[in-house]
């Protein structure tokens, strides 16, 4: 027999009771919001309106700042609302919207970064054969082939969590909805679904970031017969995504691969992916990237000047 859910909302307990310690928050996230529209609205916009886009590096780059604003977009603007009314209840339907849209911009963005780093693998190690391997229509199928892929992902995850049933109990201990937190206010046993989404979601992420890992230290010992200019210009662009691999990965491998326990650091670190990475993306992939910050500064000039022109 089937068990119907008897609740409409839940409540989210947030990062702290403690009122100074929410208008902190409350303050620093909504500098982060407005840093992480400007720097990602910025790179679409400059790659976009610039030949850049005809390169697949900086295709990818388009896509991963485009997914950073709908990803961050899913989480921020709820947690800055509850920081500033201190209404901290979620409707049953958004709370499930959440948690979808959570895993499935968060698996596409894994995907994206994979496919950067595979770009940069073939750069490097395989220059001649560059343009055969990395081109436009490939690119394409590629961002297809991670949105209808990511889909199939995430779309099992949400079934699930919709099929749970809740009887009472309400209160998530976390400051947005995310599927572990869930199932433990669920009435059954939810191990079998906790195996699936540790499989799904912990390992995957897992095993990407060792194939990332493996393809940096290819590319690494590669770059020992570059000249030195070439070593400066790979290191400098490596550097970027190691950094964005590091971030986003270090920080969901260690929230969805373990027991299924709380830690009193589950929320802290579930900031690192949610919040810090996608605003620090733009940061880390411009401030050493000539070409981006060429691109940028004529796109906007000739933006502000021929408004002014106009005017």
């Amino acid at each position: 027999m089937e068990i119907q859910r008897n609740i409409s909302e839940f409540i989210l307990l947030g990062l702290s009771d403690n009122k100074n310690v929410q208008i902190f928050c409350f303050t620093l996230f909504l500098l982060c919001f407005v840093a992480l529209l400007v720097g990602n609205f910025l790179i679409l916009i400059s790659i976009l309106c610039s030949p850049l886009f005809h390169q697949p590096m900086y295709y990818f780059l388009s896509q991963l700042s485009f997914l950073d604003i709908y990803y961050a977009s899913s989480v921020m603007p709820k947690l800055i609302g509850d920081l500033l009314e201190g209404n901290k209840t979620i409707s049953y339907g958004y709370c499930m919207f959440q948690a979808f849209t959570m895993h499935f911009f968060g698996s596409i963005e894994i995907f994206i970064i994979t496919t950067m780093a595979f770009d940069c693998y073939v750069a490097i190690c395989r220059p001649l054969h560059y343009m055969m391997i990395i081109n436009r229509t490939k690119c394409n199928f590629l961002i297809l082939a991670a949105w209808v892929g990511r889909f199939s992902h995430s779309f099992p995850q949400l079934s699930m969590t919709m099929h749970l049933p809740f009887c009472g109990v309400n209160e998530i201990n976390h400051y947005f909805c995310d599927i572990f937190p869930l199932l433990k206010i669920a009435c059954i046993d939810t191990y079998r679904t906790s195996v699936h989404v540790l499989v799904s979601s912990g390992v995957m992420t897992l095993v990407v970031f060792v194939i990332l890992f493996l393809s940096y230290a290819i590319i690494l010992l590669t770059l020992r017969n570059h000249s030195a200019e070439g070593r400066h210009k790979a290191l400098s662009t490596c550097a970027s995504h190691i950094l964005v691999v590091v971030l986003f990965f270090g920080s969901a491998i260690f929230s969805y691969l373990r027991p299924f326990t709380a830690f009193p650091e589950d929320k802290v670190v579930a900031l690192f992916y949610t919040i810090i990475a996608p605003m620090f993306n733009p940061l880390i992939y411009t401030l050493r990237n000539t070409e981006m910050k060429n691109a940028m500064r004529k796109v906007w000039s000739h933006i502000l000047f021929s408004k002014e022109t106009y005017s």
